[in-house]
């Protein structure tokens, strides 16, 4: 299939995902090699096809069976955000499989959502981050003054500013409508990823040490370790795959392999449904609705 470069600048997604041995004699497919490529791909479907689990029901759950607070807004977007990266991942890891795909029109719009949810994730994840980080230094002027709606129009504000360049460069790109708007975009690109990485860090380091110190007088509530536990995965899973992104296009170096951010990207999108019911279950009662655990989980929003 022949590719023009605008994959790499789209995707986030190398082609090159095998790597050699030590001493190089690695040859994919062949008699008694360890075929690290297929391995890889197989894992990342089934974190992803387990990941989608959790957020189709965390999804079904915020969107149609609990009534939706300030709070679970920003949930229901960040499981959407998930779901939508881990289907991308999905099909990128079937079609490296079984090469199915033989439109560069697929497998580019495949990247670009790719990238798109995964902006969309961090930047979700910087907002609640920082919108629990003012609730708990000004409690007060948080519950007097903010806006009604604000959740829902940070959401849609977020998804329209990431959305419409990625898209918009996707189409001019591919049909060669304006084939200089290609490096325009990564550098929007590097500025986002520059501009939410800090904010989420300072937001969550903040918010720590404000868990940190009242944690002396009273146990934390539960849905302060919840955006706790969710900026810590990110950071340790989702962000190395926006770090690498960032290296290759503005330094043209290689840093991680890409095939081990990407699955540990496909880990972060997986795991936040699981924290999530880990937080709002409860060690006494075996069984019980998932609904009224994902209450829970999200329902403590007293300082």
């Amino acid at each position: 299939m022949a590719m023009s470069p605008i994959p790499e600048q789209l995707g986030s997604v190398s082609d090159n995902t095998t790597e050699r041995s030590a001493n190089g004699s690695f040859v994919p497919g062949a008699p008694g090699g360890f075929d690290l490529d297929k391995y890889v791909q197989i894992s990342s479907l089934l974190l992803a096809s387990l990941g989608l689990l959790g957020n189709g029901a965390v999804l079904w759950l915020l969107g149609f069976r609990i009534q939706r607070t300030a709070f679970s807004v920003y949930i229901l977007h960040l499981a959407a955000a998930d779901a939508l990266f881990l289907c991308c991942s999905l099909l990128i890891s079937i079609d490296k499989i079984l090469k199915f795909i033989d439109s560069s029109f697929v497998f580019m719009a495949t990247l670009c959502l790719r990238y798109i949810s995964y902006a969309a994730g961090l930047s979700l994840l910087a907002a609640i981050s920082t919108e629990r980080c003012l609730c708990s230094l000004f409690p007060l002027w948080y519950r007097c003054h903010r806006p009604k709606h604000v959740s829902a129009a940070v959401c849609a504000a977020l998804w329209l500013l990431i959305s419409s360049p990625a898209l918009t460069n996707f189409v001019l790109c591919f049909f060669k409508l304006a084939p200089h708007s290609c490096p325009h975009f990564v550098i929007i690109r590097v500025l986002w990823f520059l501009l939410f990485t800090p904010l989420l860090c300072v937001s969550s380091l903040t918010l720590l040490l404000r868990v940190q110190c009242g944690s002396r007088r009273r146990r934390p509530p539960r849905l302060y370790l919840l955006v706790l536990l969710a900026v810590l995965v990110f950071l340790s899973c989702g962000l190395p795959l926006g770090i690498g992104d960032f290296i290759n296009n503005h330094f043209q170096l290689k840093s991680m392999p890409q095939w081990l951010s990407s699955l540990l990207a496909c880990v972060n999108s997986s795991a936040n449904p699981f924290i999530y019911f880990f937080l709002g279950s409860q060690k006494r009662k075996r069984r019980e609705p998932l609904r009224l655990v994902l209450q829970r989980a999200l329902g403590e929003e007293q300082e």
